[in-house]
Parts: structure tokens; sequence; C-alpha cells
């Protein structure tokens, strides 16, 4: 298929699932004419237009990641934007919000500009950058929010960095407000997790590593719900490990706040107790925690607490990662398999039907950054994805984009796969 045909785009006989306006309608139709959706085509349209059976698959708006790292500009060995995006592509992202913590960091317009040019050249997919909230995210003085935010920073935060101290946080979330900026923020009391390896319980004694505590997250979660309260500015959390921490953000949604929150597949998929060979592809931050905290996750997920579900993409070198597992940096590569562990987790299970998990992929993203996409509906970005819930894949390295060797699931087969991914009606993946 020609990359860029002008013609317009005819999804024939999928069942189409929109959240955003509630639509789940089995052998339906989804146009794109012009890179925009639209309710119909002319009969002359349709004459012309590229027309793809989907019969037996389905289809729903291109999903929004929250929480990724593209390498780019100055980590290039661990991935690139042509590679990063080809993998989100092929996950079934057609939107990815980067963090800032390249070298150097997104703290200011020039860096933002370099990001920015090379995204224009080599993505393939839509690209959001976020801007760091203190200069070199490290929590002492605060970024030029005002001047990124004209750049085209979508969201501000300091990323695993986490500012570390309240009354910084405090002036940084006013400061934030005043340009409708959100917040999101990795909570995490550094000065609880030196030296952490990986969650604080039985595991960590048994494989005689250091833990990080629940309570690193849940205290800086529970400051955040009260700073949030205090300065009305809209606070993030980013990928929630511990299940009491959703508990905390459920009671702060009950009294009204605007809080929202985000979890990793990863976290749902598994527990800590996927350590026990000292896989350093699994060394996260947060780490994988109880299974007691999985299940209060995916109850979260389910019930709204929790509004989305990310991909925490953090690519690192496979050397990088054939190390001592004290040595090991964090991250798991995980764009590619981010909705294959959410779809086993979450409907294959039976704990949630597909428009749900759609939606946690979808509309919650897009209220949390009051983002355009996510949706079907005519006059939106025509970004649509092709899901086949009858195929199984197995993850391999020849299976994946990504540049990085730490996707910690390959090997494992899923039941269900992104089929097609198009952007603005052009296609940007399909299974060969």
């Amino acid at each position: 298929m020609n990359p860029h045909d002008p013609s317009p785009l005819w999804l024939h006989g999928a069942r189409v699932i929109d959240p955003a306006t509630g639509r789940d309608e089995p052998n339906s139709d989804v146009f794109i004419r012009d890179g925009v959706f639209v309710e119909k085509l002319t009969a002359e349209e349709q004459t012309r237009a590229r027309k793809i059976n989907a019969t037996g698959l389905v289809a729903f708006p291109g999903l929004i990641d929250l929480n990724c790292r593209l390498g780019e500009p100055g980590q290039s060995a661990r991935e690139t934007i042509l590679t990063g995006t080809l993998a989100a592509a092929a996950g079934g992202f057609t939107t990815v919000v980067t963090m800032p913590d390249c070298k150097p960091a997104l703290d200011n317009v020039g860096t933002l500009q370099l990001l920015r040019e090379i995204c224009a050249r080599d993505a393939r997919v839509r690209v959001l950058p976020t801007g760091t909230l203190t200069k070199g995210h490290e929590g002492k003085a605060l970024a030029p929010l005002g001047s990124m935010k004209k750049a085209g920073v979508v969201a501000v935060t300091d990323t695993t960095s986490g500012v570390q101290n309240n009354e910084i946080m405090r002036r940084a979330l006013e400061y934030a407000a005043m340009f409708n900026l959100v917040v999101l923020d990795h909570c995490q009391d550094s000065s609880m997790t030196e030296g952490a390896q990986m969650h604080e319980g039985a595991w960590s004694l048994r494989l005689g590593l250091r833990g990080s505590p629940r309570a690193a997250e849940e205290i800086v979660a529970s400051s955040d719900c009260v700073l949030a309260e205090l300065t009305k500015a809209r606070i993030h959390l980013q990928h929630l490990s511990s299940g009491n921490t959703a508990d905390i953000v459920r009671r702060a949604k009950s009294r009204g706040s605007k809080l929202t929150c985000e979890v990793s597949a990863l976290h749902l998929l598994l527990n800590d107790g996927a350590l026990e060979n000292y896989d350093t592809r699994l060394k996260l931050n947060p780490p994988l925690r109880e299974e007691s905290d999985r299940q209060k996750l995916i109850t979260a997920v389910v019930d709204g607490t929790i509004d989305a579900i990310c991909s925490d993409h953090s690519p690192c070198t496979a050397t990088e990662k054939d190390c001592e597992f004290d040595l090991a940096p964090f991250g798991a590569a995980s764009l590619e398999t981010t909705f294959a562990a959410a779809y086993e987790t979450l409907v294959l299970s039976g704990k949630a039907d597909l428009p749900l998990l759609v939606a946690r992929f979808t509309t919650g993203p897009a209220r949390v950054l009051n983002l355009p996409y996510g949706t079907l509906k005519a006059g939106a970005s025509g970004d649509v994805v092709l899901f086949n819930p009858q195929t199984s894949w197995t993850v391999t390295p020849a299976t994946l984009f990504s540049k990085s060797g730490n996707n910690p699931l390959n090997g494992r087969t899923f039941q269900g796969r992104i089929q097609q991914s198009f952007v603005g009606g052009q296609q940007v993946f399909s299974v060969s």
C-alpha cells in the first residue's frame, strides 16, 4: 500500500468499538477521507477507496500511550524515534507521549526543537513531547514552563527523579497551573529507596536483594493528593505499583479531586515472583509488587479509579541488562506487547470486556491531557487499529521493531494481535 495514498480508506465488516461515543457494532464500517473520519463516503468515493475486508477483526481508535521513552536525543543506542515509533505502531499506539529524561534533558526550547525536527523526519506515529518540571529534572529550580508550553509540550514531569521537596512541588504546581499544564508525577520518596532493586517483601528477602517498600510510593501519592487540593493544579500519577496507592486515589476522587493516574500493563500481568531467576529485564521502577497489589490494580482499572494503561516503555541495550542484577538499569521495552498483555490480563481472564479495555487506552489517556485523539467520531484524526482476537503469536526478537533488547515477554505466546495500524488514514503497520 502506498503510505501516502490520498484515496479514501474503507474498513468493511469489522466489529467497531469507540468508547468515546459508546459505539459497539458488529459487521460495521469505518470511513476516512482526507485524513479524518467521516460518517460515510459517496458512491464515487467508494469506487476509488482503499477497501479492506475486516471481517472477523475489531476496529477501534488508535491507542494513546502516556508514558514512553524513545531514546533520542542523546540515547540512540537504546532506541531511536524511528525504531520506537515503529514499535509503537506495531503495538497499536498511534499517539505516544515521550518523557523528557533524554540527554540533554527536555528542559528548554532548543532541545524541544531538536526533538521536533527528528520526529518530522523519522516518526511513524504522532509523538507528543513533555518537558521537565525542574531544570535538568534535578528538583531544584523550576524549568521555563511558559516557553516550553509555547514550544508544544503537552505536560511536564521530572520522571523517575521526582520532586523530593514538597515546597518546590507546591510552587511548581502553581506555576504549571498558570499555563494549564498537567504535572505528571512519579511517586517515589527517594530517601526510602536508595539502593533498592525490587519490591520489599518475601521475594526480596529470598533473593537477597534490597527492597523498595510500598510506602515510598504511597507517601508521595498522598502528598500529591493534598497538594492537588491546595493548588487546584492538575496532577497525574504515573505507573502505579501499589494497591494501596490505588485506594488513596480512589478516596481522593470520591472527594471530588481531579487527580488522574495510570498503570503499566506489566504491573497488571506480573508480580514480584517473576524475578525468581534474577531476570534483569524485569527490573522496573516502580518495581513489580505482590499478587495482592496486582489484583488491587486490576480492580482499580475496571472500576475507573485508574484512568489509563501505559507502556512505560524504557528501552535499554542488551549489553546494559547483561550484568549482575544490582548493576543493571531499570526499565523494560514494552510498546509492542502492552496491549496484548493487558488483553490477556483483563479480557481473556473475564475481568473486563474489550470496550472497557479499549477505553483505558483511548478515552482515558485523551481525557488526562485533553487530547483530541482516541475516538472514531467524524472530524477526528483518522487514527484506527485493526485487532485480530483469534490470532495467537509468540514474541520473538524477529517480531519486534524496538532497537532495545530488554522486552521481558520475549518467548511468551499471546492470544490476540494488532493486525494493522493507521495514522490519519495512512497505514503505518501491517502484520506481514
